[in-house]
């Protein structure tokens, strides 16, 4: 298994990947903002990766996309953070050390852009996910409840 920046020709199989974590999005709504941000385009202020894990065959099992934030919950105000925006690994190729390595991947590009700090969230029912990241030295640092209210 190996760990690298995505490129142009991962397109498809990312897309379907984040249609997978992502299901409000399409596929082919995954695959043009893909196209963004491979071309440099999704930020103009801070920088954005996309890390594919690949078996030794090249098929695409797992993602991150990892981007710097000005600021993140639980980290120190007064420095940006490596986010952890997104991370998937496909249901078969689960607890095999590919979300391990994709986040050492992530974790080292944004120690490379400067930052001392990692963050990331999940959704409050998706308890794989926090166990995860937790088996991966993350701490819970907030809680959010989210109203919205439509206005007149």
């Amino acid at each position: 298994m190996n760990v690298r920046p995505a490129g142009t020709g991962d397109c498809s199989d990312v897309a379907r990947m984040r249609a997978a974590l992502w299901p409000d999005g399409s596929v082919e709504e995954h695959a043009r903002d893909l196209v963004e941000m491979l071309a440099g385009a999704w930020s103009a202020a801070y920088p954005y990766v996309v890390l594919v894990a690949e078996t030794d065959d090249g098929r695409l099992i797992g993602f991150a996309d990892v981007t710097v934030r000005s600021r993140a919950d639980g980290c120190d105000p007064k420095r940006a953070a490596g986010y952890l925006e997104g991370w998937y690994v496909a249901e078969d190729q689960r607890r095999r050390g590919i979300g391990a390595a994709l986040m050492t991947a992530a974790e080292e590009w944004a120690t490379a852009q400067g930052c001392v700090e990692m963050a990331s969230d999940t959704w409050i029912t998706n308890e794989g996910s926090q166990r995860a990241h937790e088996a991966l030295g993350f701490e819970v640092v907030d809680r959010v409840v989210t109203y919205c209210k439509r206005l007149a």
